[in-house]
Order: C-alpha cells, then structure tokens, then sequence
C-alpha cells in the first residue's frame, strides 16, 4: 500500500501543478517460457529487474509519463507512474516507477524510484557498468543532479563536468524476510547513497574527439541486521544518525557504533568504480573506447596493489547512415583478481595493512542487491540463483568476453544480437572445484508495423550453454502500444 501511495502521490502532484502538458503512455505484455534448469541469461540480465530466473514468466504493466515546461520560469516537471503484475516475478503486483522531477536547465531534482542506466555504455548492447547496471529495479530516492555536461565557463565548451548526488532506501525487506533461509544474514531498511561525478575535455562542436573521466562511488549502511553473529533471532541495530550520512558523503572510517570492521576500513558497504572513455564522433560514425575500473571500499582505489586489473573495457561503434548495422560493441571483462588472494589488517604486531581477496559486491552485513539480483554487472551471479537461500554473490571472479549488435534489415524490423562467454572461479572463500564455463547468446527481432502506429512485438530467442547455469534454452514475446497525448488543464 505504501507503494502505490507513492505511486498516486506522484500523479497527483504532477497533474495539479501544470496547466498543459504533454503525457506519453503504454501498456505492455511480457511472456516468457523455455526448457532447462533456469531462464537464459540474457532473458534475465539488464532488463531492471524485470527478468526471471524461472523458466516461465509473465508480466502485465501500465505506464504513464508527463512533462511540461514553464516556459517564463524555465522550470520543466516531469512525472512518471509504472505498475506491473506478473507471474514468477520478485513480487506479484510491484511499482516499477513512480517520481517527480523539476529540472532547470541542466540542473536535476528527482524525487521517487525511476529506472536509471549506468554512464558512458549502451545499455542494450553492453553487459553493463561496474557499479549501477541496470540488472535490478530501482531504488526509491533523492538524487540532485547535472544531467548533462555543463561547460565550465571560460573554457568555450571544451571542459565541462556532470555528476549526482543521491540518498535514498532499500524497499526489498520483506522479500529477503521471505526467500531467505534462516539461519542466513540480511539486512533491512538498509540506506542507499550514491555519487558521481564526470568531466569531459573536447568541443564536439569545433574537432569531433573527446576524451571523459569520472569516480562514481555507493555506500549501504543503517537499517537492522539479522542473525548478523550466526545466532538465529540475534539482530545489530546500524547506525543512521545525520553523522552517518556525512560518512558515507566522504567516506570515513566508524565510530564505536559500527562493527569492529567499519572502524577498520570505512563505515558501510562502500564500493565504487573510475571509468573513462575516449570519443569520436563525426557526421559518418561514432567510435567510443571505454574503461571502467571496480574498487571496494578504499582496495584498489588506487594503484597500491600495482597496475588495475579489475576492468571492463569495451568499444563502440555508431554507423550513422548504415541502417544493417547501427550499432556493434565488444567488450572484455574480468574481476578474477580482485586486488590478490592474501589479506592482512595492521596490527601491533605486523603494521602492514594488505586489503586484498576484494570479495566484490560482498560484505558482512550488506550486498549489492536489490530483491536479489545484482544491482551491478550481471556476469557476477546474483543471490537469486543460490540453492542455499542466502544472500551473497557466490560467483564474482570472473573472465568474459562479449559481443553486441543491432540495427535494422528493414523500416518495420529491427534486430539485437548479443553473444557472452565467461569462465567463473566462484569466490576467494568458497572456489568452485573447477572453472565453470558459460555461453550466452539471444537474438531479438523487433516489429513495428507502419499500419499499426505506437505498437511494437518483439520476440527473442536465447541459449545457455556450459557449466554455470547449465543447458538452458527461451523464448520471450512482448507486445506493447505507446501513445503519446498534449493536454490542456
């Protein structure tokens, strides 16, 4: 009930405070159904937690989004309200989105849950960034932010920067109070805190080649932690005073308040990544060549175990007037290392701090998921595939290689192809007994027929093959109408 309050909230707001907008609304029907031991991978990975692990899914959802400039003030609002109900979903009836955004110029305030992609990827071509992906829903937050570079003046446009800052709250309690096992810890009421920030050198507008950088960092702390010392019932109230928050803002070591870990290394889950990308972009194609580099806590922030390891790199090419082929990506991945297999806290007696064997989107309290799926890369496999109902990534070091690519044979058919082999060593704690080995592939055709204007079917078509997932074979049918409205109030 909260949640569609939220959702209401959201309508109502944005519907009495405009005089005229523009509203842009959809319904859609999602079907999916296959043979093996689960749903292939790319049927499950990076649809914002819309996939499922189950052979069979269905989803029903609703949608609808405003927008209306003022134009004496320069303020724009813009709304959106999305509701889904399905079948073998996280949850049966769930709001997907529901926020209110005031925008002027490139400046941001949004308020509410809102589906969010991660920097400097295509999203529908690329397995994701390191951080923020996409794979999972979305989180209910606060986040204020440049949503677009904004050149630094005196600089003629070619320095600029963007960047966010969030807070917001982890919604998916009574989830893990249900699908967990018992005697397994979790945390609920868990606070969610993000920031980013970019900078880019180059004028496209004067020479088509740019250059980007930026840190992009997330924290999880607060809520209530359950059988958090291996004692069924026993819990760990975590601290989430207003010190708290400026914490996470910097990040800092605890107080007494915190487990004897954060006073060690830094208060709450904390991980974070630096990525970078270089660009050219003229009036025939767009080549873009991208880095993104993934740190826990302060490990491996910088280069104090030697040169960085933990790496997506990929390419990217746009061809702007060749509709066969618009898009293609490739892209290698690899978090095997994780800064070393040795870890050692400083102590009286050895003063040397080695904060290796990393143990990516882990921690002793929190994980980096959200109904337990990964809220980062989807190559580390999400908690939602554990036989023993707990909530930790059993699979983060991993070695992938990937290719994507789309466009269009013809005006009312488009295509996406995405191809992904990855060998899997489980965690530094729990190796697997032998490498595992996966192929993942789909091919999606898109229709949109010129007599049926708004609608669209896509169908898709994906395989597993190997030892992470197993054999596993789908095919997924969504059919959706989109219509788009001016009103005047």
């Amino acid at each position: 009930m909260k949640k569609i309050s939220l959702l209401a909230a959201a309508f109502i707001i944005a519907t009495t405070c405009t005089k005229a907008q523009t509203i842009t609304e959809s319904q859609e029907v999602t079907a999916a159904m296959g043979c093996g031991e689960y749903a292939p991978f790319w049927h499950m990975a990076n649809r914002q937690g819309l996939g499922s692990e189950k052979t069979g899914m269905a989803y029903a959802r609703l949608s609808a989004y405003g927008n209306h400039p003022f134009k004496k003030s320069g303020i724009t609002l813009d709304w959106g309200a999305d509701i889904v109900g399905g079948m073998n979903m996280t949850s049966a009836v769930f709001v997907q989105q529901a926020y209110v955004e005031w925008s002027w110029k490139k400046l941001r305030l949004s308020v509410g849950q809102k589906e969010r992609w991660g920097e400097l990827v295509n999203h529908r071509l690329s397995t994701g960034s390191l951080v923020e992906s996409g794979n999972a829903r979305p989180i209910p937050q606060v986040r204020l932010e440049l949503c677009d570079y904004w050149n630094i003046p005196g600089t003629n446009g070619w320095l600029a920067i963007k960047g966010h800052l969030a807070y917001g709250m982890f919604t998916d309690g009574k989830w893990m109070q249900k699908n967990i096992a018992v005697d397994q810890k979790y945390t609920t009421g868990t606070i969610y805190h993000s920031k980013e920030g970019l900078m880019r050198f180059g004028n496209e507008e004067k020479f088509p080649l740019t250059a980007e950088i930026g840190l992009h960092m997330v924290t999880q702390f607060g809520g209530t932690s359950y059988n958090a010392a291996d004692k069924p019932g026993y819990t760990i109230h975590n601290p989430s005073r207003i010190k708290d928050y400026f914490l996470a803002l910097i990040p800092l070591k605890g107080d007494d308040s915190y487990h004897a870990s954060d006073r060690v290394n830094v208060a709450g889950n904390v991980l974070g990544s630096w990525k970078g990308a270089i660009t050219w972009n003229d009036n025939e194609w767009r080549l873009r060549l991208y880095y993104d580099h993934a740190f826990e806590d302060h490990s491996q922030m910088f280069w104090e175990y030697g040169l960085w390891t933990e790496q997506l790199v990929g390419l990217e090419l746009n061809l702007k007037n060749f509709k066969w082929i618009k898009s293609a990506t490739i892209e290698y991945f690899n978090l095997k290392n994780q800064s070393g297999p040795v870890y050692h806290d400083s102590n009286s007696i050895f003063p040397d701090q080695i904060s290796c064997t990393d143990n990516n989107y882990n921690h002793g309290r929190y994980g980096w998921f959200n109904y337990g799926i990964m809220i980062a890369t989807p190559l580390c496999t999400s908690p939602i595939y554990n036989k023993d109902n707990s909530l930790k990534c059993q699979n983060n070091r991993v070695e992938a290689f990937h290719l994507g690519m789309e466009g269009e044979a013809v005006d009312w058919m488009g295509y996406r192809v995405l191809y992904t082999r990855s060998n899997n060593w489980g965690t530094y704690k729990t190796p697997f007994k032998d490498i595992k080995i996966n192929r993942s592939a789909m091919v999606e055709l898109t229709f949109k027929p010129q007599a049926m204007r708004g609608w669209s079917l896509a169908a898709s078509f994906a395989i597993d093959r190997g030892d992470l997932y197993g054999n596993n074979f789908g095919s997924m049918l969504t059919v959706r109408r989109t219509g788009i409205y001016k009103i005047s109030m």
